[in-house]
């Protein structure tokens, strides 16, 4: 007869290693990534800003009028409402302002990811609307945190984790009264969507269908499988010259120009 408890003691004296790997493994995906990146950012604020001047609120979401969209830090102060987006990424960052996706490079690999400042306006449109306030007082903040780089010139309001205090210090201008701020708080406390496995179910269900239709429409086709700037990690884009001896020719160029001006003949 087999002794069933020989075979299993082995198992049972390293049953402790199961979920050690099972947490490395979360925090290697791209979910866990994020709630990590989220959760460092989180113990700055609460750690170096003063509670009785800025109010902290966390993980937020928020009904809008195609779904839902789902906000990781909002601070609410005398000196105006702050919307961050946090990236926890690694590699060369490559972006701009005006452009609809940013680049991220890892040894010879590039991945696609949407420009986090389109992605948080989503979001500052949304405290607009559900508080009625003037946008002029609602600043947008992206805080990379992880081992990333940024190889292009990014805007003021996309910075290291160690800026943000900074950035979120530079607005010095009162723009609430103390009571203002704790009405805006109740508000935005009452508006947001409860935290529950179905909340975050539809969020997801929500992105995921915004997905889909974004696959099904077709990105332009460029001579030579070529649609990415080799220079920066921009998207090349059609264009015409209009001025010139080469009026009316047409040639792919990056959409990062003035700053990137590689242009493909077509």
């Amino acid at each position: 007869m087999i002794d069933v408890s020989s075979l299993l003691a082995p198992l049972l004296q390293v049953w402790w290693i199961l979920p050690i790997i099972f947490i490395i493994l979360f925090f290697k995906s791209s979910a866990g990534k994020g709630l990590l990146g989220e959760s460092l950012v989180n113990i700055v604020l609460n750690l170096r800003l003063d509670e009785n001047k800025y109010k902290v609120l966390k993980d937020v979401t928020v009904e809008t009028e195609d779904g839902t969209t789902q906000i990781d830090h909002i601070i609410v102060s005398q000196y105006g409402i702050f919307v961050i987006e946090t990236k926890n990424m690694k590699g060369w960052i490559f972006g701009d302002e005006h452009q609809k996706t940013w680049t991220q490079t890892i040894y010879k690999n590039k991945n696609k990811f949407q420009n986090p400042l389109h992605q948080n306006y989503k979001h500052v449109k949304a405290i607009e609307s559900m508080l009625g306030i003037d946008i002029n007082k609602i600043f947008s903040l992206v805080v990379f945190v992880g081992d990333s780089t940024f190889k292009t010139d990014m805007p003021h309001n996309v910075v290291y984790a160690g800026g943000m205090l900074k950035y979120i210090n530079s607005k010095n201008k009162i723009v609430f009264s103390s009571i203002e701020v704790n009405r805006l708080v109740r508000e935005i406390e009452s508006n947001k969507l409860s935290r529950s496995i179905k909340t975050h179910r539809e969020h997801v269900d929500h992105l995921r269908s915004k997905n889909e239709v974004r696959s099904t429409v077709k990105r332009p086709v460029y001579k030579n499988n070529m649609s990415e700037c080799p220079r920066c990690g921009g998207e090349l884009v059609f264009r015409v010259a209009k001025r010139g001896v080469s009026a009316g020719s047409e040639f792919y160029g990056c959409s990062s120009y003035p700053r990137c001006k590689y242009t493909k003949s077509i």
